[in-house]
């Protein structure tokens, strides 16, 4: 091979370093020793480094130090300490590389920020923090060969993917409350367009496949998407001795509080409900709910890490972080009446 064809994989392999450390030494972001950029530089200066054709620009040139991350159109604010956590844990790992971190907004399958971020060079990766059935951003991204990878779990094998494992943490939820004698368990939530939806919603089945108890499918309410059909549910569910109320995550929960409050259903008393996600919106809930709690700090810097290592042109694979702790509190306890 010619020094006219040297390219920057050559010149890690000959320095055993990955194609990430050469990027940052030639670029001079990121964390990297001293001796480390002296060592590449030497080796650049002596075999006359220079790209090989369009397709081998050197990271120095093409990089932006910049990402993207995407946030859906339709999260709702009571969803934004789930999206500060994973944003903080992505702002951390990408700040001590030297990278600066850009939200670009979804809204259905309007995607029309996220293309001109991409099509213009403004950015060297993209972290998807939603993933839909049929996703329209993951079809583009894969098109467009920036390298991407989503928070949450996809339908695409071809996607690398990085999640907190939502099926075996339902399930043991699930089983849990199962094991305490609840056996007719309600379930609510949204949108069953959205793979997490179909994620939670299968473990909580496997619970009940698990422990040979029949699931009564005539008190599962997905596509919930307003507080007056919640109010509706509610006022059913206590005419159908239903054991427990399951919410898919902190959203559905925190609302249905707040209807019970209102119609004066006594939690716990009247109705027993748990939550499939645990945030700040519920910690000052009396009684405390019973709730799945996750790392999304650590999800963020997980998906950053591994963003990092595509960019680099290192192969990367799916993570399923099991960061999870079951947490059964007051909301679900059994009282007897009297």
């Amino acid at each position: 091979m010619g020094r006219d064809k040297l390219t920057i994989s050559d010149i890690a392999e000959a320095l055993g370093v990955s194609k990430t450390t050469v990027s940052r030494a030639l670029s001079g972001k990121g964390r990297i020793s001293k001796a480390t950029i002296d060592k590449v530089h030497d080796y650049v200066e002596k075999y006359n480094y220079k790209p090989y054709g369009n397709a081998e620009k050197t990271f120095a040139q093409r990089s932006t130090h910049n990402i993207a991350v995407t946030w859906s159109g339709d999260y709702e604010l009571v969803e934004m300490p789930y999206f500060q956590n994973v944003l903080t844990g992505i702002v951390e790992v990408m700040s001590d590389e030297g990278y600066d971190v850009m939200i670009s907004l979804l809204v259905n399958d309007h995607i029309e920020n996220l293309k001109r971020v991409v099509e213009e060079g403004k950015i060297d990766g993209v972290i998807l923090t939603r993933t839909l059935v049929n996703d329209m951003p993951t079809r583009f991204l894969k098109s467009s060969g920036v390298p991407f990878v989503c928070i949450g779990s996809s339908e695409d094998d071809e996607v690398v993917q990085i999640d907190n494992d939502h099926f075996e943490a339902c399930r043991e939820l699930t089983s849990a409350l199962i094991h305490q004698g609840h056996k007719r368990i309600a379930l609510i939530g949204g949108s069953s367009n959205h793979i997490i939806t179909k994620t939670r919603y299968g473990g909580f089945v496997k619970a009940f496949h698990d422990a040979g108890v029949t699931l009564d499918t005539s008190i599962i309410f997905l596509d919930i998407n307003t507080d007056k059909r919640i109010s509706d549910i509610l006022s059913y569910l206590l005419t159908v001795d239903v054991d427990c109320l399951i919410c898919m995550d902190d959203t559905y929960a925190l609302r249905v509080i707040d209807i019970c409050k209102n119609e004066h259903i006594r939690i716990a008393e009247d109705l027993r409900i748990a939550s499939f996600y645990n945030s700040t919106l519920l910690s000052g809930s009396e009684p405390a709910v019973t709730s799945l709690d996750f790392n999304d700090r650590n999800l963020g810097a997980v998906a950053a890490r591994t963003l990092l290592q595509k960019i680099g042109g290192e192969n990367v694979s799916n993570k399923m972080l099991k960061t999870y702790e079951v947490m059964l509190r007051e909301s679900t306890r059994k009282i007897d009446k009297y």
